[in-house]
């Protein structure tokens, strides 16, 4: 492993420090408390890692063998339109991330749960200042319309509610999203992330191995507490029950499938070499993978239960237990964790605004099916705006007044909007060298 590590621009590396006193104010307890809880590990640097060594070939699409391209106008006008919208996504979805995982922080239960979280924080942190690296460190303007300052500043403004993907523009209803998503949307990250490394822009390339290597421990930020959680909920615990768990996966994994885009597309990224694999093709080795993950919980809460068992005996009673919906030894199928149907509660690709339930029946009342989703989904989400916003659309797709195309469009999209930063109405995030902030009132 050889990595280069670079700092972005005084002008941007304040912006991002700036930001973060807004968004992310625990920042600060992580260096405190870093050996306590991370003592193996190198500190955290908030800086671009780029990795050294990648090769100097395309490995996939048309430009297969040929070298590598280290400059946004080697790429061509429309691959590089492409890949500077994934490079703005990616950066929308980290900044976004920090927003959500902020607001129920403090509910952890236990301290290293909350510690694990702050540190996945913080490297989202590093991974959105990496985003920033490659748009500020080369020219995009010929594509993007918008100097660099500009593009900074759009990220930056955005707000849960207002980022390019919708799994960011939900709000966290308890701890308990804040782990979920660590194991369900992160782990999409990990497949991105993995897809890249062939990129034909070698920058881009040269980002995916480190962030890689840090999305492996967002995932475990995920998994471990769901286990343990899993052996408490067995065990009695009232405090946290597997139904809470299982509406939580409900809520999120409509959303990681869509991360993946359309199930029919994915072709350009293939042609311009920027990723090894189709939508589709990644999106199902992605639910598969999340389905073994839930049969690892429902094993480890069998054991706990019954200790006696291997996991190998669990995993096969779990299995039985769900496919004949029934009862052993005082564990019942509605106890176990299931994935839902991934037409389930979608509002993007093949499936949007379909009406299909969680264990893929269909329906055709809009108020049955809003009355199944209610009964699947966490309550407090139910009251939120964005359920209402959905719940608006689909009585429209279903009246006929709205097709299911303009549905999936009334979504939020990256726009240019202004970046007033909230302590005052006249400084915004990047500042020009020189020109003094005002001092935050906050």
């Amino acid at each position: 492993m050889n990595v280069e590590q670079t700092t972005l621009p005084k002008k941007y590396h304040d912006a991002v420090l700036h930001w973060q006193r807004h968004n992310f104010p625990d920042y600060g307890l992580l260096p405190e408390n870093w050996q306590k809880y991370f003592p193996s590990d190198p500190e955290f640097c908030l800086c671009a890692k780029m990795e050294v060594g990648m090769g100097d070939k395309v490995e996939v699409g048309d430009a297969k063998g040929e070298r590598r391209r280290e400059k946004p106008e080697e790429l061509g006008e429309e691959p590089a339109k492409h890949l500077l919208a994934i490079i703005r996504a990616q950066a929308s979805t980290e900044f976004g991330s920090i927003q959500q995982h902020e607001g129920t922080l403090a509910r952890a239960q236990d301290d290293e749960d909350r510690f694990w979280v702050l540190r996945v924080m913080a490297e989202e942190l590093r991974h959105g200042y990496q985003m920033f690296h490659l748009l500020v460190s080369q020219d995009w303007s010929g594509v993007s319309g918008q100097k660099a300052e500009e593009m900074v500043e759009e990220i930056l403004s955005m707000q849960t509610g207002s980022h390019v993907l919708d799994a960011f523009n939900l709000e966290y209803d308890s701890f308990v999203d804040n782990v979920v998503f660590a194991a369900v949307i992160d782990r999409v990250g990990k497949y991105q992330l993995s897809m890249q490394r062939v990129c034909s822009y070698k920058p881009f390339a040269a980002s995916m191995p480190p962030m890689l290597r840090e999305e492996a421990f967002h995932l475990a930020a995920g998994v471990i507490p769901l286990r343990r959680w899993v052996q408490r909920a067995a065990q009695g615990n009232a405090l946290i029950t597997t139904a809470a768990i299982q509406k939580a996966f409900n809520k999120w994994m409509p959303r990681g499938l869509e991360m993946f885009g359309h199930e029919k597309g994915g072709d350009s990224n293939i042609r311009f070499g920027f990723k090894n694999m189709k939508n589709a093709e990644a999106q199902s080795l992605y639910y598969d993978e999340c389905r073994r993950m839930v049969a690892d919980l429902n094993q480890r809460f069998i054991r706990a239960r019954l200790p006696k068992l291997s996991p190998e005996e669990a995993e096969a009673l779990a299995e039985r237990l769900l496919r004949d919906r029934g009862k052993h030894d005082g564990i019942s199928h509605e106890d176990l964790i299931q994935l839902p149907d991934k037409a389930f509660f979608r509002r993007k690709g093949d499936s949007a605004f379909t009406m299909v339930g969680f264990s893929g029946e269909t329906f055709t009342g809009v108020e049955e099916y809003v009355r199944h989703l209610a009964g699947h989904l966490p309550e407090p989400y139910l009251h939120s705006r964005d359920m209402k916003q959905y719940v608006e659309s689909l009585r429209q797709v279903a009246a006929g007044t709205l097709t299911r195309d303009q549905a999936i469009k009334k979504t939020p999209t990256l726009k240019r909007v202004g970046g007033m930063c909230p302590c005052s109405k006249s400084v915004r995030w990047v500042m020009e060298e020189g020109i003094p902030a005002e001092p935050s009132r906050n």
